[in-house]
């Protein structure tokens, strides 16, 4: 159905030729299309891929003032054969329709998401990275467009897709500070949504660990900041005494596809899994005791991403270092594997545009 609602301008040269792939900055450089549709009337139409250009709007354009904004991040690789994948796109979408329902947005039909996103993948084909650790990250994301000063749900939407090549987001271990006073989410709050408002919440606490020597912040629970619950980009996964152990996802925390995905393949390998709270207390306990074996980060931009210290009240806790056997550097491997296309899909995880 896309195909015949689908209008496809592309541009006239391609500016890929000025982009240095070698020193690829993350979230810096657009590839040359954009895939754009509008919602109005009850319905999403005008459905069309453009080349890459800057919007215009108004003022009063509601996003500006009441914040209903949402967006999503993916992938894309070049596996061995030259196919371009993407690892789970409609998990992606799923989840882009349920931050849609609590931001009082209309949902996304999947030949729009997923058709779109295709036909711009396709069109854009040559910025799809080849180099170990780089790919094409996917950005889409729905904004309100009603001018209108008022507090009230939009009439009114846009929803995009941008790509930009990228490399590796932490090319190597990171510190983490547990985060005592600033609050991310509260208990029936949005902090579930991939809602835009929440990042910007975000930005001051990692600003001032970053000031302190710290790559991001650990979120605790809104009420004691008694329990870990997520980092600032990515969901957290501890090994505890051989067991992999993550947070239980609630609306407070992300469910990341990435997440999701780390899970199936620990059950898939019999690893001893717990979907529990982890208490600060136990974590610094587990570190200073050797019970901790590992701490890593998992999320789309971030992937798989060790840490080598967590820091909690002005003391720095090292952690182990993570070795060629740990579970961290397998399930990365595993990863890569299944999008490179060096492993058979048994899951039907894979997704070739």
């Amino acid at each position: 159905m896309i195909d015949t609602l689908l209008e496809i301008n592309p541009v006239a040269q391609s500016r890929i030729s000025t982009v240095d792939f070698d020193n690829l900055q993350f979230g810096r450089t657009f590839a040359d299309h954009m895939f754009m549709a509008d919602y109005a009337d009850g319905q999403w139409q005008n459905l069309q891929i453009l080349p890459y250009q800057t919007l215009q709007f108004s003022p009063a354009l509601m996003t500006l003032h009441y914040g209903q904004a949402i967006f999503e991040g993916m992938k894309a690789y070049k596996n061995e054969a030259g196919d371009i994948t993407i690892l789970r796109p409609l998990k992606n979408w799923a989840r882009m329709n349920k931050s849609a329902a609590r931001m009082c947005m209309p949902e996304l039909p999947e030949e729009v998401f997923m058709g779109g996103l295709t036909e711009l993948l396709r069109l854009d084909a040559a910025w799809v990275p080849s180099a170990p650790g780089c790919s094409l990250y996917i950005r889409p994301f729905m904004f309100a467009t009603d001018e209108y000063v008022g507090v009230a749900p939009s009439k009114t939407y846009k929803f995009l897709i941008i790509n930009s090549p990228v490399g590796t987001y932490y090319s190597k271990p990171v510190k983490l500070r547990i985060e005592t006073h600033y609050v991310r989410a509260a208990k029936g709050g949005v902090g579930f949504a991939k809602n835009a408002g929440n990042y910007g919440g975000s930005l001051l606490p990692a600003k001032l660990a970053q000031d302190a020597g710290y790559d991001q912040i650990i979120w605790t629970d809104h009420k004691e900041h008694r329990y870990v619950e997520e980092a600032g980009t990515m969901n957290l996964m501890f090994v505890i005494d051989g067991k992999l152990v993550t947070a239980p996802i609630s609306d407070t925390i992300l469910d990341g596809v990435t997440r999701d995905t780390i899970l199936t393949i620990a059950r898939d390998w019999r690893m001893p899994l717990e979907e529990r709270p982890v208490s600060v207390d136990e974590l610094i306990e587990g570190i200073s005791s050797g019970r901790v074996q590992e701490a890593f980060g998992a999320g789309t931009a971030a992937v798989v991403s060790p840490m080598y210290a967590i820091g909690h009240e002005g003391t720095d806790y090292a952690l182990p270092e993570i070795t060629a056997d740990s579970f961290a550097r397998r399930v990365y491997r595993e990863l890569d594997d299944l999008k490179l296309g060096r492993k058979t899909d048994t899951r039907n995880w894979v997704y070739k545009v």
